[in-house]
C-alpha cells in the first residue's frame, strides 16, 4: 500500500491519541469524517494499524525491573527460539539482529527472582547456546510511537 501525506497525518494523530473519534480527527485535519473513517479502515486492512492499546507506566503496576537479554543460538534455530520466546508473558520485544548476538529480548519483571527463573528457563530452551542479561538501571525514554 502506498501511504500518502493524509495517511501519515492520520497515523501521527492516532499515535498521540487513539481514543479520539473519527469526527474529532476529521475536524482537526480539515477533512470529512467519511474520508477519515475510510482511510483508517484501509490502514487496518493493510495491517499498518494492528490494533489500539493503552500506554502503561509498568513501574506503577509493579514491573520495576526491565531486562535486555542477548541470546546466541546454535544450529540455525534462531527463528524457532524467537517464536517460543515471543509467547512468554513478560516479553515486550523480540528482535532478530545482526552481529555476534542472534536475538535481543526486552522483558519486564516484578521481582528479581522472576528474572532469575526467566533467564534460567531461556537456557533450557533447545538450541540456546548462551544468554547475556542486562538489567536496566534507569529509563529515560520508553515510547515506540514515531511522533
Amino acid at each position: 500500500m502506498n501511504m500518502d501525506e493524509t495517511d501519515e497525518k492520520i497515523l501521527k494523530n492516532l499515535l498521540v491519541d487513539a481514543r479520539q473519534s473519527a469526527r474529532q480527527l476529521a475536524l482537526k485535519l480539515g477533512m470529512s469524517t467519511v474520508t477519515v473513517l475510510s482511510r483508517i479502515k484501509k490502514l487496518e486492512k493493510e495491517k499498518i494499524i494492528k490494533g489500539y492499546t493503552a500506554i502503561i507506566d509498568h513501574e506503577k503496576i509493579g514491573y520495576s525491573l526491565t531486562a535486555i537479554i542477548e541470546i546466541m543460538a546454535k544450529n540455525d534455530k534462531v527463528v524457532d527460539i524467537e517464536e517460543k520466546i515471543s509467547k512468554f508473558e513478560n516479553v515486550c520485544g523480540v528482535y532478530d539482529i545482526t552481529g555476534s548476538t542472534d536475538t535481543i529480548i526486552v522483558a519486564k519483571f516484578k521481582e528479581r527472582n522472576e528474572l532469575s527463573k526467566f533467564v534460567k528457563g531461556l537456557a533450557s530452551i533447545p538450541n540456546v547456546e548462551n544468554t547475556i542479561t542486562h538489567v536496566v538501571l534507569n529509563t529515560e525514554k520508553e515510547d515506540f510511537r514515531l511522533s
